[in-house]
């Protein structure tokens, strides 16, 4: 690659920090994925956003869902999820186009936790997860779904999650690539089947394991 071209490269994985998505595409489908780590801001997150903004969702005005097949139906509000028994660890997030972030800090609720108050009903067999920005769709298994690192997440980096990554809440599941972890967090769905959600229905696994695994290789790490 000429020193004009990685140049220019360089100038536009610095765009794409800002204008999320699309420029990281680019960058991925040029140059592949794991130039993420040559770009500037290296070990920082990118902000990717599939509507080109951020649904904005104040403390006050924020709720969450649990419907379903359960026999308690709920609707959480923030101060509800901050009430319950809290988990906190570190844990590397890593995007599946190649760049992660060491070390961050994550605090919130387990969601094997919240399934237990809402009373999985027989039959089920995954979740669905809905987004504040009306687009963005994730799915787990009941059996990925009672990992102990799998957080309905309202803290993240030793502060409130930020509006950019994801907040008031977002899930964040430890063991799989960044896709997984759902922003800005709006219903959890108790289902029958595994339903694909945004990022599989645009070829991504349905199943995001880090080491590309069927299932995890430690399903307790670092947790406190």
């Amino acid at each position: 690659m000429g020193r004009r071209a990685f140049l220019s490269i360089i100038a536009l994985g610095a765009l794409g920090v800002t204008v999320g998505s699309k420029v990281q595409n680019f960058l991925g489908n040029s140059v592949g994925t794991g130039f993420g780590g040559l770009l500037p801001f290296g070990d920082r997150f990118r902000i990717y956003s599939i509507t080109g903004n951020y649904p904005s969702i104040s403390r006050r005005k924020y709720r969450l869902e649990v419907t379903g097949l359960v026999e308690r139906p709920t609707v959480y509000t923030l101060s509800d999820l901050e009430a319950m028994p809290a988990t906190a660890f570190k844990k590397t997030f890593q995007c599946v186009t190649g760049w992660k972030v060491p070390d961050v800090e994550w605090r919130g609720v387990q969601l094997s936790h919240l399934l237990d108050l809402a009373g999985v009903k027989p039959g089920a067999v995954a979740l669905t997860f809905e987004s504040y920005d009306g687009a963005d769709t994730e799915s787990l298994t009941l059996d990925q779904a009672h990992l102990p690192d799998v957080l309905v997440a309202y803290e993240m980096l030793g502060a409130p999650v930020t509006l950019e990554h994801g907040g008031p809440v977002r899930l964040y599941v430890a063991q799989m690539f960044g896709y997984k972890s759902l922003k800005w967090l709006s219903a959890i769905r108790v289902v029958d089947r595994v339903e694909p959600g945004y990022w599989e229905q645009n070829g991504y696994p349905v199943n995001g394991w880090l080491d590309g695994s069927t299932g995890p290789t430690n399903p307790t790490p670092g947790l406190t």
